[in-house]
């Protein structure tokens, strides 16, 4: 069966080339304009799974996706780590020099402002790095430019003016693959598993200390906690947590249940091969 997978953005984005990298070539993609559209779509059966950037080495969590996946009866089957390589691409016979406005995500133009600046451009958002480029081909001058993917250049065929303009290259964005728990995409097995889960603890003086201790008693590494409001209740938080162990694991599913005992609510959203760094 061929998978139809959702997407935010045109074709062309890091979130296509992530999508590819997991599953493979053999995929039907949806792009979406938002990441809201994303999930709705394998909510409607429009796709059978969709990619989505969950963090960034530089610029931190996509916070959109996590208030996401709390709403959604999705289970994470999957992650990658994609290095973001960021390119000036403008319309072919264009000149560097020539320049003057340079479009893309708002990301993507902070994690280039060193280029930017050094070559006094002015900078214009756009919702997506590959629609900058879709969007240049259709409408734009030839005093103006995009940052994106290599792969966005090829599909609309733009030319690459400069390569790897992005200030630091230890430039890296997080994906996961999520779909209907009744149809998740088998991965290959990697040397790890991990586990996201997301709980939320009663409003009292230490319970995210005895909380975080199930994990710690029994030598369970962390390696990501993230806090988002939960609404209607102020200052009152959920938690999202990345750990390594699969939930079905004797110890992990001890842990799992020793938190089920202080916490309002305990739900597994995945356990997926961790992607190799």
């Amino acid at each position: 069966m061929t998978r139809v997978v959702a997407f935010q953005g045109e074709r062309g984005a890091f979130s296509e080339e992530a999508a590819r990298k997991l599953i493979g070539d053999s995929i039907d993609v949806r792009p979406c304009a938002t990441f809201d559209d994303v999930f709705a779509a394998v909510a409607r059966g429009d796709a059978t799974c969709a990619v989505v950037p969950i963090e960034n080495s530089l610029a931190g969590s996509v916070l959109r996706n996590y208030e996401l996946l709390a709403n959604a009866d999705l289970t994470i089957s999957g992650e990658v780590f994609l290095p973001i390589s960021l390119n000036l691409i403008a319309k072919r016979g264009a000149h560097i020099e020539d320049i003057r406005r340079v479009f893309s995500h708002p990301v993507a133009l902070a994690q280039c402002h060193r280029f930017i600046a050094e070559h006094d451009l002015e900078a214009k958002t756009a919702y997506d790095t590959a629609g900058s480029v879709k969007q240049l081909m259709e409408s734009g001058g030839n005093d103006e430019a995009a940052i994106a993917g290599a792969a966005a250049a090829e599909i609309y065929g733009a030319e690459i003016l400069a390569q790897g303009i992005e200030d630091h290259r230890e430039n890296f964005t997080r994906f996961l693959l999520v779909a209907p728990a009744a149809d998740t995409p088998r991965l290959p097995a990697t040397k790890s598993v991990r586990t996201t889960i997301l709980f939320r603890t009663p409003n009292k003086p230490g319970a995210l200390f005895r909380a975080l201790a199930a994990f710690a008693l029994r030598d369970i590494n962390l390696s990501k906690l993230e806090s988002r409001p939960i609404e209607g209740r102020p200052w009152e938080y959920s938690f999202y947590a990345d750990f390594a162990g699969d939930a079905k694991e004797p110890n992990v599913a001890r842990a799992i249940a020793h938190l089920e005992e202080m916490c309002e609510s305990v739900r597994v959203l995945g356990s997926y091969p961790a992607a190799e760094f």
